[in-house]
């Protein structure tokens, strides 16, 4: 069952912030870390109704925000429509419910969510050593748009979109 977050999600989502942290970073990915995301990124996407929770057995699994934001890095890129898109961001699977399917559960549901909104278009990115992410993002039928650099970030960032 996939829901919209409420506050009391936040603590649950904290804990698998840290352990997905932890893993990112022992193979040298640091795309999250102690600055990014923060607790009040996800209160702020709570407030907005943009952050989803995947649940399985009654346990938070996942989640993801999904919303109309588009970092101005994504501006410089040739996108594959010129129309505004709905953007996946900080999205991550707890690692008990890994390799069930849930990140590609996740996306079906960013996808069904635009498409409901009236949107036709998803855009996103992640770090360009996350071969995880990027492998579930074109396993799923996402397009390698090409790279930005976020601020304060040593890797590139890969970016991808979908027409729905």
């Amino acid at each position: 069952m996939i829901r919209k977050a409420v506050l009391e999600d936040v603590r649950e989502i904290m804990k698998i912030i840290r352990t997905t942290i932890a893993e990112m970073h022992s193979y040298n990915n640091y795309q999250w870390d102690e600055n990014y995301p923060q607790e009040q990124d996800f209160i702020r996407d709570i407030s907005q109704g943009t952050l989803y929770v995947l649940l399985r057995d009654g346990k938070l699994a996942a989640f993801v925000c999904v919303n109309q934001v588009e970092p101005v890095e994504y501006r410089g890129l040739n996108w594959s429509l010129r129309e505004e898109a709905m953007v996946i961001h900080r999205m991550s699977v707890d690692p008990e419910y890994r390799r069930k399917g849930i990140g590609k559960e996740l996306l079906k549901f960013a996808e069904d969510l635009a498409d409901r909104n009236c949107y036709r278009y998803l855009k996103t990115d992640t770090n360009s050593i996350n071969d995880r992410m990027k492998a579930l993002f074109i396993k799923c039928g996402y397009n390698f748009i090409g790279q930005i650099i976020f601020s304060g970030k040593e890797e590139p960032f890969n970016c991808y979109d979908k027409v729905l």
